[in-house]
């Protein structure tokens, strides 16, 4: 399909926005691009929170401010009218004289949620909207599930042999399904996710330490399911060293870089954990394990993606691996892994 002048435009904006992948939480990401005469002048994108938003870094990246006036200003998402951190880029918008705004796709933040655009119309800017509306909205799909579903957005993640194992039968230590390569790749999404999750018995058995040591990049925030805190506190994810949840029945306190959250588990525990990192607010999640964890948020279909390492080795017998009934899945090879896409939509 051939695009038109405005989607190329606009899938510029996605790109460069793209580039801050993973550092922007808790704000989105934004490319912006200034067009005069058909050609671009400038171009932005929101690099940090705190820092400033792709619009003002557009603007800024003009050679020639005085095409500034003369120019369309395209931007992924809803310029913001609130204050924040930053001043508002709606007003630089309007002070710089830009007649013309072409938005991705409506930012359904509370603090925005089409007032970026009111206040554009009603400073006599005409605006366009919206433009690759579905591509602006799976750019940032972290962000409008959290604010939307009032959940994080849920990366489920395992391992499993060529004959459907996620471990081998009766395992006390954790076992290696899938190759070097995979893990790596694993550890790079853990740079890229607020959180991760595992349940009490991956979590004894494998005494994981779900940091993201093979890549260069944050640790995760380590969410624990322990109901009734039996992970012994010599293992690593007790250790302190990243900031832990652990989610129980017992006790609720703070202790060592560690929250401690109780929850009534006879009440939807599914739903009561996602509450609990929404209110942490933590828009995303890749719950690792075990093969029961995982089950359990497929069967109360609350997952967004999942993501599947099948290795070439068998293992005749073991613990099941879970099961998604989506077909189609992406599929890639990593050297003798294939790892399949699972999109729930």
């Amino acid at each position: 399909m051939i695009m038109t002048f405005h989607e190329t435009i606009m899938n510029r904006c996605l790109e460069i926005a793209n580039n801050a992948f993973g550092q922007t939480t808790p704000n989105p990401m934004v490319g912006c691009v200034l067009v005069f005469e058909n050609k671009i002048i400038g171009e932005g994108y929101h690099q940090q929170a705190g820092e400033a938003h792709a619009e003002i870094n557009a603007i800024n990246s003009v050679e020639n401010k005085n095409l500034i006036p003369l120019s369309t200003l395209y931007v992924s998402l809803e310029p913001c009218s609130h204050y924040g951190k930053t001043p508002p880029c709606c007003e630089r918008i309007v002070q710089e004289g830009i007649k013309k705004v072409v938005v991705g796709t409506i930012d359904t933040y509370a603090d925005v949620n089409g007032k970026g655009i009111s206040f554009l119309q009603q400073n006599n800017v005409e605006v366009v909207a919206p433009l690759l509306n579905d591509a602006c909205r799976t750019l940032n799909r972290r962000f409008f599930t959290f604010h939307e579903k009032h959940r994080p957005y849920i990366i489920l993640k395992w391992a499993q042999s060529a004959d459907g194992f996620i471990a081998p039968e009766n395992a006390q230590q954790q076992y290696a399904i899938s190759n070097t390569f995979s893990k790596t790749l694993s550890h790079k999404w853990r740079t890229e996710e607020q959180a991760i999750l595992v349940g009490t018995k991956t979590a004894i058995v494998d005494n994981p330490q779900l940091n993201a040591r093979l890549w260069k990049g944050k640790n995760p925030i380590r969410i624990v399911i322990d109901k009734n805190l039996d992970v012994p506190t010599s293992h690593h994810l007790l250790d302190g060293s990243v900031k832990t949840i652990l989610i129980n029945q017992k006790k609720e306190t703070i202790e060592n870089n560690i929250d401690y959250v109780k929850l009534n588990f006879q009440e939807n525990p599914a739903t009561q954990i996602l509450k609990v990192l929404y209110q942490f607010k933590i828009q995303s999640v890749i719950i690792e394990g075990g093969a029961q964890t995982l089950q359990y948020f497929i069967q109360s279909n609350l997952w967004d993606e999942a993501r599947v390492f099948s290795a070439a080795k068998s293992l005749i017998r073991g613990i099941k691996a879970p099961e998604i009934s989506i077909s189609h899945p992406k599929i890639t090879t990593i050297e003798d892994d294939t790892l399949k896409l699972f999109y729930n939509v």
